[in-house]
C-alpha cells in the first residue's frame, strides 16, 4: 500500500502539519524533541502525523529544515 503525506501550514499557530491519515482521537502522542510531535498508530505503533511547531522560526534560525525522524522503508517485491 503506498502512503501518501498531506502538508498543511497553520500560518497563525505556526504549526506544520505532515499527516498520512487524518488525525483521529485514539492515537497515541510522543515529543520527539524540539517541538516536533508524532501522532502514533494505538495498534501498531506506526508513525502517522507529525506536528512541527513554531515552523517559522524554526526556517530562520537555520538554511536546512532538519526533523529528527527515522524511516522504515520498504520496496515492493
Amino acid at each position: 500500500m503506498e502512503a501518501t503525506l498531506k502538508f498543511k501550514y497553520d500560518r497563525e499557530a505556526d504549526i506544520l502539519y505532515i499527516d498520512k491519515c487524518k488525525p483521529y482521537p485514539e492515537q497515541e502522542t510522543e515529543e520527539l524533541g524540539d517541538d516536533v510531535i508524532a501522532r502514533l498508530n494505538p495498534d501498531s505503533g506506526d508513525v502517522e502525523n507529525f506536528e512541527v511547531q513554531f515552523f517559522s522560526t524554526r526556517l530562520l534560525r537555520q538554511t536546512l529544515l532538519e526533523i529528527p525522524v527515522t524511516a522504515d522503508i520498504r520496496l515492493a517485491a
